[in-house]
């Protein structure tokens, strides 16, 4: 870790010329004296890096010192992309990498690797929201990633909710969320997802495969990502809420269904509460999402949500009302 950090603060401090000891830690998400002590290992080891103090002040190089990434390998350009998901470098056979940041890094790989580099981002993405688990890596992974690598067509075996259905696939990137991989791929130029742990045999072909003028993974990721997340909100209910509840609205509902509903907030009324429409998922997932505001929430209708959340504050008063001897008011 200690390596990848020190690497990654040399790469740092070469693009941005100056940077204060602070604006490090933040970067690195360590602490300041953290910092130092790394810039203390880096010029025992011969990198002419200097500070300055005072307004204006900083941590530099040398002026026309630079450090290069000659030395990478072809397997070690494409293991940068993934150094902040040591699943995603695991699952995927490339090793440990010991720096990190590919947004620092691809403007100083040597000219023969920036076109793979490139050509990753373009086939790989990590949706990374910080919680993945800890399953293995699905068995058809080592082929699918190979022919997402190599553009080249697919022939998968693969298990629906019903069936086992077998597809001829162009595949187009992969994509890590949550610790769970997915294939997006073309069948008869239509692109989908599918779940690589659902794919219990694939084969590789010869022939290359077909891909959409333009297509960004990443982009094309979050556009479905969001079309799939407007799905599930079938749900209506009518609520009111307070001030507060309203700005904080997104905490208790996610952020797509929260932006929806403040678009239909009325003008405060005299107590300086607003009413909406809501969408979720289902009257469960409702009660939960809306109990979370407590005393800040109405629900005006439908009637039977209005009932769940009653039911659920009289039980929940019941039982933590005041125990004789123990609690007196």
């Amino acid at each position: 870790m200690r390596a990848s950090r020190l690497m990654a603060m040399m790469l740092l401090i070469q693009q941005r010329r100056t940077l204060t000891a602070a604006e490090v830690a933040a970067e690195l998400e360590v602490s300041v004296r953290t910092v130092y002590r790394d810039i203390a290992a880096l010029q025992a080891s011969g990198v002419p890096l200097w500070t300055e103090s005072g307004p204006g002040g900083g941590i530099r190089l040398v002026e026309g010192w630079r450090t290069t990434l000659d030395g990478l390998t072809g397997d070690e350009a494409a293991a940068l992309f993934f150094g902040g998901v040591p699943s995603a470098v695991a699952d995927l056979g490339l090793g440990t990498v010991l720096v990190a940041a590919q947004t620092k890094v691809i403007a100083m790989l040597p000219p023969e690797l920036r076109g793979r580099a490139a050509r990753l981002r373009e086939r790989f993405h990590v949706d990374a929201p910080g919680w993945f688990n800890d399953a293995a890596p699905p068995e058809a992974l080592a082929e699918v990633s190979d022919a997402v690598w190599s553009g080249r067509r697919l022939d998968v075996s693969y298990r629906r909710s019903d069936r086992a259905v077998s597809r001829l696939l162009d595949p187009l990137g992969l994509v890590l969320k949550a610790g769970t991989w997915y294939l997006v791929a073309a069948h008869r130029q239509q692109v989908r997802t599918y779940k690589v742990g659902r794919i219990h045999a694939a084969t590789v072909l010869p022939e290359p495969s077909w891909r959409p003028d333009g297509f960004d993974l990443a982009e094309w990721w979050a556009s479905s990502s969001a079309e799939f997340d407007r799905s599930l909100l079938r749900y209506r209910c009518r609520i009111r809420l307070s001030a507060p509840a309203l700005r904080r609205l997104h905490t208790a509902v996610g952020a797509l269904a929260a932006a929806q509903a403040r678009e239909t907030a009325s003008a405060p009324d005299s107590d300086g509460w607003s009413e909406v429409e809501l969408w979720t998922e289902g009257e469960d997932v409702a009660a939960a999402q809306l109990f979370s505001l407590m005393n800040h929430v109405e629900v005006l209708e439908p009637a039977s949500l209005r009932a769940t959340l009653r039911s659920v504050a009289l039980e929940l008063a019941a039982r933590n009302a005041p125990q004789r001897g123990r609690d007196e008011f």
